[in-house]
């Protein structure tokens, strides 16, 4: 596929394959584009910007609708490019399309309702005859830089809420899944919306990336990915607004009172989806000691049924994977937590990018495969005697994107609500759900801000207040 740079569909003299990660095939390839390609689409994405502000928030909502239409048009394409590029078996994949296409419709509609509001500026001293109220404006130019676990979903998440409040957009993709941001982009300027309002760039992120964090023309940088990139972003982007959401580690905790059967069934869904490669999914999974067999067992059986293999296979469970590299380095997590005492239960197999499902047993705070993001299809098992321990351990991290407590006991779900430094806090399940209308984001490392279209539409736009002086 061609990049779209500039207002127009654009080759390079070199280009990147993207390839299948099950078995390496070759299944298109990409421009690498470069910093004078950043230059040359923010030029025209200049003049998008001055368009999308002029078009009425109705005109922005019918493009996004009519996008949405096409998006469920093609959901057997679009689900079908996913799996390849990111190795997402295809049940998921077919999800992913259709979430996405609920996104830009949400977006349309949220542009609608874009406004600020009524000051009561006569309630102050000395604001007698005064009216005041705000309005929102667009940012301008918004930059997307988006992660290869969600292609097209956390795209539409950005570019959604971009389009809705009236800015350019300019997206770039994971070098590894660029293919969706791009079957996304036609779909958008098919529904109508200027060429010069969008750019969609390939290639490699650190010279892209830097090019967009200092071009002074981009207002806003929303990002998703890991905390160390993020951190760079961030010192890089000076006086920009910026949405970060960033890595995690969640926990779930199991108390004594759970339902093993929905609890377990929970985190085998949870800790290996997309083969664990997803911000949200569950990782240190914090059991009760007085259920510890029980727990086990019955984690162990549903893990094991979980079959890996070629992702567009309908028998595959978990397929492979996005690099071979990543494969490797939870294989060396895992091997270092066994080293170091904990006891392996199933899994711990790998063959290429794929895998095996595992768990880990009796795992310490210091192991990497708790105490950082695996990013696989692994989880650790550690142990608490009673809720104030289950939240400190919980606590014991960085990160703060999402939490989950299986308990019967309403006392103890609502303390674990209060008291647990997380984003998103899930009663009765694990930590990977998420509703796309939602306010989502993380505390501490995990980043800073929200996604949802209505809450992103916000941190896309800007606010003035206008005071009216009246006459007595």
């Amino acid at each position: 596929m061609k990049m779209f740079c500039a207002g127009e569909w654009q080759d390079t003299n070199q280009t990147i394959n993207v390839t299948n990660p099950f078995d390496l095939s070759v299944i298109d390839t990409v421009p690498q584009g470069s910093q004078e390609d950043i230059a040359r689409a923010v030029t025209v994405l200049e003049q998008g910007a001055r368009i999308m502000k002029a078009m009425t928030a109705y005109d922005r909502s019918q493009i996004l609708q009519k996008a949405s239409e096409l998006m469920l048009q093609r959901k057997d394409e679009l689900a079908r490019t996913i799996s390849l590029e990111v190795g997402k078996i295809l049940g998921e994949s077919q999800v992913e399309a259709v979430r996405s296409a609920e996104v830009i419709r949400l977006s349309g509609e949220e542009a609608r309702r874009m406004t600020g509001e009524m000051i009561p500026l006569e309630g102050n001293a000395g604001g007698q005859n005064k009216l005041g109220f705000t309005l929102r404006v667009p940012c301008g130019i918004v930059a997307a830089i988006t992660p290869f676990n969600f292609p097209l979903n956390l795209v539409c998440h950005k570019v959604g809420p971009a389009i809705a409040a009236g800015n350019a957009i300019l997206i770039k993709p994971a070098s590894d899944t660029p293919l969706s941001a791009l079957k996304l982009t036609e779909i958008l300027l098919e529904a109508g919306l200027p060429a010069e309002a969008i750019a969609c760039i390939t290639g490699p992120g650190g010279e892209i990336g830097q090019a967009i964090c200092t071009d002074t023309r981009i207002r806003k940088i929303s990002f998703t990915g890991s905390y160390e990139v993020g951190t760079q972003i961030c010192e890089m982007a000076g006086m920009k607004r910026v949405t970060m959401e960033l890595g995690s580690n969640s926990p779930v905790v199991i108390m004594d009172d759970a339902d093993l059967e929905k609890a377990a069934t929970a985190i085998t869904m949870a800790g290996y989806a997309n083969a664990g490669q997803v911000c949200i999914s569950a990782q240190r999974i914090l059991t009760s000691s007085a259920i510890k067999t029980d727990f086990v067992d019955l984690l162990k059986s549903k893990v094991e049924a979980l079959t890996t293999g070629d992702q567009l296979n309908e028998s595959t469970k978990v397929g492979p994977m996005v690099r071979e590299s990543d494969a490797t380095r939870v294989e060396q997590w895992v091997n270092e937590a066994i080293d170091q005492g904990a006891r392996l239960v199933c899994g711990g197999q790998r063959k290429g990018a794929l895998y095996t499902p595992t768990i880990l047993d009796e795992t310490e705070p210091d192991m990497l495969v708790v105490k950082d993001e695996i990013f696989g299809p692994a989880v650790a098992l550690s142990y608490f005697d009673n809720v104030n321990d289950a939240i400190a351990m919980a606590n014991d991290t960085i990160y703060g994107l999402s939490a989950g407590i299986f308990t019967q006991d309403i006392d103890q779900a609502m303390k674990f609500a209060r008291k647990v430094d997380s984003g998103n806090i899930h009663i009765n399940w694990s930590s990977q759900w998420r509703a796309d209308a939602m306010p989502y984001g993380g505390l501490k490392y995990s980043g800073t801000g929200k996604e949802g279209p209505k809450y992103a539409i916000h941190e896309m736009s800007e606010e003035k207040m206008v005071v009216m002086h009246l006459a007595d």
